[in-house]
């Protein structure tokens, strides 16, 4: 299998798909794209990117090609027994799905105002009051979870495809220094211990293309 993904510092979705890729235990080769080098217009247009209307990550297995978070979340749960990403009884798996589906689809504001940099910190960052509701959502759905099921993380003791969704979360609330609640902070701190999401910051680290839009 190959993983196609863009910068670490900045690409929240790349994050995702390759948190998916490591969960599943199954060997896979990454590949870099630079989604904003002069040559990306025309090959965004091409194969797999054409296939995944032109985004990150892009999981190729063979001659299948597997594109968007849960797409390949939901192949490669499949492809790895089907007991790596989600509960395995009724009301957390209902819930961790529901939180992951929310996450994908929504959160409009918190993506536009606190863009995902995964290496920087700005302590009293004034978030704009646009994004603030997409926080307390935020907030209230990390602490149903955690209370409901016990920690330490979403659905319980397995790290599962919410997790995974809300893993450039943590990331873009702990870059923003955004206002939570002590046990979602604490969530937010455990995610970034997380061994694969410390890896992912580590390799970011090493990055030497950076964005000014993003480097406040």
């Amino acid at each position: 299998m190959k993983l196609i993904i863009t910068n670490r510092r900045y690409s929240s979705w790349s994050l995702r798909g390759w948190l998916a890729a490591k969960q599943s235990g199954l060997p896979f080769d990454e590949e870099y794209v630079d989604i904003y080098a002069p040559d990306w217009a025309g090959l965004r247009a091409t194969g797999a990117f054409a296939e995944a209307n032109g985004k990150v990550p892009i999981l190729i297995d063979g001659d299948s090609v597997i594109w968007n978070a849960l797409g390949i979340i939901d192949w490669l749960d499949r492809k790895s027994g089907g007991t790596r990403f989600w509960p395995q009884t009724g009301r957390p798996r209902a819930f961790a799905v529901s939180a992951a589906v929310e996450m994908q689809a929504g959160f409009n504001a918190l993506r536009q105002h606190c863009p995902m940099n995964c290496m920087r910190h700005y302590p009293g960052w004034a978030i704009d009051t646009q994004a603030l509701p997409d926080i307390a959502r935020v907030d209230q759905l990390w602490s149903i979870g955690l209370s409901r099921f016990g920690g330490p993380w979403l659905a319980g003791e397995q790290w599962s495809g919410a997790d995974i969704l809300f893993a450039p979360v943590a990331s873009r609330l702990t870059t923003y220094d955004a206002p939570l609640s002590p046990e979602a902070d604490a969530y937010r701190q455990r995610v970034m211990a997380h061994p694969h999401v410390a890896e992912w910051v580590a390799e970011a680290a090493k990055e030497t293309v950076l964005r000014e839009a993003y480097e406040h």
